[in-house]
């Protein structure tokens, strides 16, 4: 059903999908750092950057409209190291669920997660790209389980097992969170339960199992 409409979808806003998606969000991040890193190193400055493009909904109703979109390019971290790890992984992840689905599809993927992050925001009064960028992970954990990446570059980790163990903090966090908590963590994440919720369960059901029978069953 949903092939079918992304099919239909494509043939015609299909010549109005972003390749190379991923690498604009991780280049906008790149920039943002930067620019913020320089303009702290100046002694004289009084302008802190991420204090003027983070998503704040009493902000955004008095006029600073641009909020709406510059959140998404709040770095993840402010360790230069860390950071540039986790830039290379979101663009690797990016440009291989582009190959798997093609552009226009990724771009439908990241674009619901897009709005229904905004909506989050402008209900709860607060929004993040961090959910965001953690669906297109589990986009990729879904899809590429068996595939290894690399902490540091040293240890290799496969996908599904950081998925899972994503999964388990998401269910912490909705089970210990406030009403607008849980509310941001199920709207957040709706792209990825249009495309993937019975996946993932299955995923994780199926993955625990063999955990089970191989390691602890004996």
């Amino acid at each position: 059903m949903l092939n079918q409409l992304l099919t239909k979808l494509e043939r015609k806003c299909g010549k109005f999908a972003i390749q190379n998606l991923m690498l604009y969000i991780v280049t906008g991040m790149g920039v943002f750092f930067i620019a913020n890193m320089v303009l702290t190193t100046n002694p004289d400055n009084k302008i802190f950057l991420y204090d003027m493009i983070y998503f704040d909904r009493a902000k955004i109703f008095a006029g600073q409209v641009w909020r709406v979109i510059t959140f998404l390019f709040m770095p993840p971290d402010n360790r230069i190291l860390l950071l540039l790890l986790m830039l290379f992984f979101y663009w690797y992840m990016g440009v291989r669920l582009e190959e798997k689905w093609g552009s226009f599809k990724f771009n439908v993927y990241y674009f619901t997660g897009v709005i229904s992050c905004i909506i989050a925001g402008l209900i709860t009064g607060y929004s993040t790209n961090q959910f965001l960028n953690l669906g297109v992970f589990l986009a990729f954990a879904v899809l590429f389980p068996d595939e290894d990446l690399f902490a540091f570059f040293v240890l290799p980790i496969k996908a599904k097992w950081i998925g899972v163990i994503d999964a388990a903090v998401l269910v912490y966090k909705y089970i210990n969170g406030g009403y607008y908590i849980r509310m941001f963590i199920i709207l957040s994440l709706v792209n990825f339960f249009i495309f993937f919720g019975k996946d993932f369960v299955q995923l994780i059901y199926y993955t625990g199992r063999r955990y089970y029978h191989k390691y602890l069953k004996k």
